[in-house]
C-alpha cells in the first residue's frame, strides 16, 4: 500500500510538472506549478493515511503498534521529504534534461495529448 501511495502522490506532482512544460513553460518554471497545482492533494493525501496507519498505534495488538507507527512515518516521510523535496529539487536541477527521451523510444512510445499541446503549437491563438 505505500508503494501505491508514493506512486500517487508522484502522479500528482510529475503530471502538474509535465502539463506546463508542454505547455510551453520553461522546465525550471513547470516544477513549481507542478508542486503549486499538486501540493495539497499531497499533502491532503499523506496526512490522511498517516492518520489511518498512525490509529494503529493504538491497538491492543503488540506487534501492529509499531506496524503503524512506522507507516505512519513512512508515509510522511515519502510524501514531505521524497517527493515534495528532493523530486522537485532534482527536476530543477536536470532543467529541461528532465523531459527528454531517447529518439528510439520516443518513435515506440505512443505520444498521448490528452489535453492538445501539440495542436496548441501548431495553431496558436493570438492574445
Amino acid at each position: 500500500m505505500p508503494l501505491r501511495l508514493a506512486m500517487d502522490y508522484q502522479l500528482f506532482l510529475v503530471s502538474g510538472m509535465r502539463k506546463a512544460f508542454v505547455h510551453g513553460i520553461p522546465a525550471r518554471e513547470s516544477v513549481v506549478a507542478g508542486v503549486r497545482g499538486g501540493r495539497a492533494v499531497v499533502t491532503a493525501a499523506a496526512i490522511i493515511m498517516a492518520s489511518v496507519f498512525g490509529g494503529f498505534v493504538f491497538s491492543h495488538l503488540g506487534m501492529v503498534r509499531p506496524l503503524g507507527f512506522g507507516l505512519a512515518i513512512g508515509v510522511l516521510f515519502d510524501a514531505f521529504v521524497v517527493r515534495m523535496v528532493l523530486v522537485p529539487a532534482l527536476m530543477h536541477l536536470a532543467g529541461k534534461a528532465a523531459w527528454w527521451m531517447p529518439r528510439w523510444l520516443d518513435r515506440i512510445v505512443p505520444d498521448v495529448d490528452v489535453e492538445g499541446a501539440a495542436l496548441e503549437r501548431s495553431h496558436p491563438v493570438p492574445h
